[in-house]
């Protein structure tokens, strides 16, 4: 395949941004699939031995977009910042995670404290398009469980989050120890060594 340019990876990251945008105007996440390869991976951790992994775009988008996004209809995830690397086909993209639902209290969106964000592979496709080959999210998880617990206390908590906050997480689709995961944690290609640029100290 032949290597990225900035420009390219510019255009499908702007494609990204409106997708996502278009994704919370209309709540339904599952349109963003088509930006990732037929055999993409995106995951995340939530504990040293809670992990999610969703392999390919059927999976991603009735599990990473789908089932993990229920109880979330209405938060939105404004990305703040980007870093683009051409010389890898790697965007990192900074985003804060908001509600939507007000704090009586402040005046202003419940969000979620911590930084998140998400680090992307893109990679050319045979057809030349652009996708996403791979995706892996980090996010602040004592931020997250201390805003749900907060929003519950407000009374203001639509009940799909309730459900959401009942569920034991192991048992959902996608969730693995960390033995058992279909993908690595870091992504292949740099799980490889693919990208090392430092040489260890010893």
């Amino acid at each position: 395949m032949s290597e990225l340019t900035r420009a390219e990876i510019e255009e499908f990251w702007d494609s990204w941004l409106d997708i996502n945008r278009e994704a919370e105007r209309r709540g339904e996440w599952g349109i963003m699939a088509d930006w990732y390869a037929e055999d993409a991976t995106y995951g995340w951790m939530y504990t040293p031995d809670e992990h999610f992994m969703a392999v390919g775009r059927d999976q991603i988008r009735d599990w990473a977009i789908g089932l993990e996004m229920a109880g979330l209809e209405g938060w939105h995830y404004d990305y703040q910042a980007t870093v683009i690397d051409e010389k890898t086909g790697m965007v990192v993209g900074f985003w804060k995670q908001k509600s939507g639902i007000t704090d009586d209290a402040t005046g202003r969106e419940f969000e979620i404290l911590g930084i998140g964000g998400s680090w992307f592979g893109v990679e050319r496709q045979p057809g030349g398009d652009l996708k996403i080959g791979w995706q892996r999210d980090w996010f602040d998880l004592g931020s997250t469980a201390h805003t749900f617990l907060a929003i519950a206390a407000s009374g203001k908590a639509p009940q799909g989050l309730l459900d959401r906050m009942s569920l034991n997480g192991m048992e959902q689709p996608g969730h693995y120890r960390l033995d058992d995961l279909p993908s690595t944690v870091w992504p292949p290609p740099v799980e490889r060594g693919d990208f090392v640029t430092q040489e260890s100290a010893r």
